[in-house]
């Protein structure tokens, strides 16, 4: 499996980004292709008109081709399309959902979001500390990056979820933040001493709450995915596996095993009879009763958020 390190020109992905490049390449396909008539038609410079190709791939809302041309997906088109669930990115069911489907790349996934949602053994992480597993990462792929490129990687992934601070009042593309900020997924807690230099850096933790914006069917898509993606083959998975496992919904919503508990009780009910929890004395897990369907996706906008 081949890790992405770069592609976002620095960028994380800007809020008006994805509604706007959807609906061009809807009308055209090839609408991005060139950048100098994207960069009109969206009015962006070059590099974030080529992080804005990044991102509409790696968010699963389309798919990019070699001639740099899009096919949006069914995904994008019944969240981003002219009867879509959110075409404005309003709702933060769809910010749970991008979120999840950029954490959970089975083609080429992002190296930041799978090393620290995914496999981060801490609940907490800096730069200093986080920039090492990054260099073991890169070796480990044959990649030759230098330390910028993982740097600007991990303030990509950063501040794809924290705000950034500009001068009072001022809006400008540049300092306009991600939409997964709203989802307060990262939480600067403090600070700390760097041996030796006498300088300081940044501490972050996960926010490891359980979150009513996951609501029961996003929960149960997500679940669905997770099998699909990671366990197609088995008619049952562990608790474990869903509240801690690499892709799992609970780790990757930074979900407190209590609450996983909670949900897949109700789960049966919850997804129509599509899965089932069992428990034991010795064991918990979850039963796949029968395939899930891609009505799951739109179910998720039919009800409100608690």
């Amino acid at each position: 499996m081949g890790f992405r390190f770069s592609g976002h020109e620095t960028f994380p992905c800007r809020y008006a980004w994805l509604p706007k490049a959807f609906s061009e390449i809807r009308s055209e396909a090839s609408a991005l292709a060139d950048d100098e008539a994207a960069m009109v038609a969206l009015g962006l410079g070059k590099n974030m008109v080529r992080s804005l190709r990044f991102w509409l791939d790696v968010s699963g809302v389309a798919v990019s081709k070699r001639d740099r041309s899009f096919t949006t997906t069914e995904f994008g088109r019944q969240l981003l399309g002219p009867r879509g669930a959110d075409p404005f990115l309003e709702d933060v069911r769809t910010l749970w959902l991008l979120h999840w489907q950029i954490a959970t790349r089975s083609d080429e996934p992002l190296f930041a979001w799978d090393l620290l949602l995914n496999r981060w053994p801490q609940a907490e992480f800096s730069r200093s500390t986080v920039l090492p597993a990054f260099r073991r990462g890169a070796a480990a792929q044959d990649k030759k990056l230098s330390d910028v490129t993982l740097e600007q990687h991990f303030d990509v992934f950063l501040h794809s979820y924290v705000p950034t601070s500009g001068r009072k009042g001022e809006v400008l593309e540049d300092n306009l933040d991600c939409p997964l900020v709203e989802l307060e997924l990262i939480q600067k807690i403090g600070e700390r001493s760097l041996d030796g230099t006498g300088n300081r850096e940044p501490v972050y933790a996960f926010r490891v709450t359980e979150k009513p914006g996951i609501t029961p069917e996003l929960f149960t898509f997500c679940v669905a995915e997770f099998w699909r993606l990671q366990r197609a083959k088995e008619r049952t998975v562990s608790l474990r596996d869903i509240a801690v496992g690499p892709g799992g919904p609970g780790q990757v919503f930074k979900l407190p095993e209590p609450a996983i508990r909670e949900r897949l009780e109700t789960i049966e009910a919850d997804s129509g009879g599509l899965f089932a929890y069992k428990e034991s004395a010795s064991s918990q897990h979850l039963v796949k009763l029968a395939e899930p369907s891609s009505s799951l996706l739109p179910r998720i906008f039919r009800g409100k958020v608690a």
